[in-house]
């Protein structure tokens, strides 16, 4: 359903997207991630035809948005940046507005603004002023223009910024919902919204794209990701290092602690083995007869993999 191929943009000498491809299917959520100044909306305007692309090529569906916008834009729901919307109008009145520019006509306007109302829980506010409502309620109404026509393709842009928790958790499971039939992306700073809603992510830095997989793909490129913690009771931290070292399948052996309570972590020599590794150290720990009260697989965390991938080297060897 979306469909990016080599897109670049410049803005005179500096090059802000350069030669971003990837694919969005029908089913499918994208986590579009990157830090500030990245390339992310830049990336999102151009997909749906805000901005044109230096070069590069957008379709949505089987619609070049260079050649075909009309048709690819009727296709798409968009929720640009900082939700822009008209203050002087009423919350129904914007509604209501652009259902008609979306071609909504007589009775469908009135049943779609019903609906996206009820979804976004903006019944309170309908006859509302714009430029009365508070941050959080001023995003919702952009949510709800940009799912209005119910597109196929939906392009979101930090759709819960500056949502309270419940706020944020409610837009989540609309967005799980949706792309349940929709292509959908979307961009976010937080990490813990693509494991809770994305079937796969992007990580965008300087223009370019670093990485591409589902999050638990990406989780997996962790540094400790595969690791075995160990907390141990009455073993010398020595003593337990040495025991550990000797494990043929064991990597990198951290320990920390005293004689009452050691704290252990094993890296595996191959992360294909990660099972295997864990199975090994519960056996050693059993052959022992160590007091223990912990043992687990460190699944590895979306935020260490995105420092890891966009932080200058400078920055990381202070880290």
């Amino acid at each position: 359903m979306i469909q990016v191929d080599s897109l670049i943009k410049e803005f005179g000498p500096k090059r802000a997207v350069n030669g971003v491809s990837f694919t969005v299917n029908r089913g499918e959520i994208l986590g579009f991630l990157g830090p500030n100044g990245a390339g992310k909306s830049t990336t999102m305007r151009m997909i749906t035809g805000y901005i044109p692309p230096t070069s590069g090529r957008v379709r949505i569906g089987n619609h070049d948005i260079s050649e075909q916008p009309i048709e690819a834009k009727k296709l798409i729901g968009y929720l640009p940046e900082s939700a822009p919307c008209y203050s002087d109008m009423t919350v129904y009145g914007f509604l209501r507005f652009t259902a008609e520019l979306r071609g909504l006509k007589g009775a469908a306007i009135e049943t779609a603004i019903a609906h996206v109302a009820g979804l976004c829980f903006l019944e309170g506010v309908l006859h509302q002023s714009v430029d009365t409502l508070s941050k959080g309620y001023r995003h919702r109404t952009c949510f709800a223009q940009s799912i209005l026509h119910d597109p196929e393709v939906l392009v979101l842009d930090e759709p819960t910024d500056g949502l309270d928790p419940n706020q944020k958790h409610e837009v989540r499971q609309i967005i799980k919902r949706m792309g349940q039939t929709k292509a959908i992306i979307f961009s976010t700073h937080i990490l813990e919204e693509v494991e809770a809603c994305c079937t796969r992510a992007i990580i965008i830095d300087r223009g370019s794209v670093v990485a591409n997989g589902t999050p638990n793909e990406l989780k997996a490129r962790a540094e400790n990701a595969g690791s075995v913690s160990l907390r141990v009771h009455g073993v010398a931290a020595e003593a337990l290092r040495s025991r550990l070292n000797s494990l043929s399948i064991a990597g990198k052996v951290s320990v920390q602690g005293d004689a009452t309570t050691v704290l252990a972590r094993v890296a595996p020599r191959d992360r294909s083995i990660q099972g295997e590794l864990a199975r090994a150290v519960a056996e050693v720990v059993l052959k022992e007869g160590w007091k223990f009260d912990e043992l687990h697989t460190e699944e590895g965390r979306l935020d260490d993999v995105f420092r890891s991938i966009t932080l200058p080297d400078s920055v990381k060897a202070r880290a």
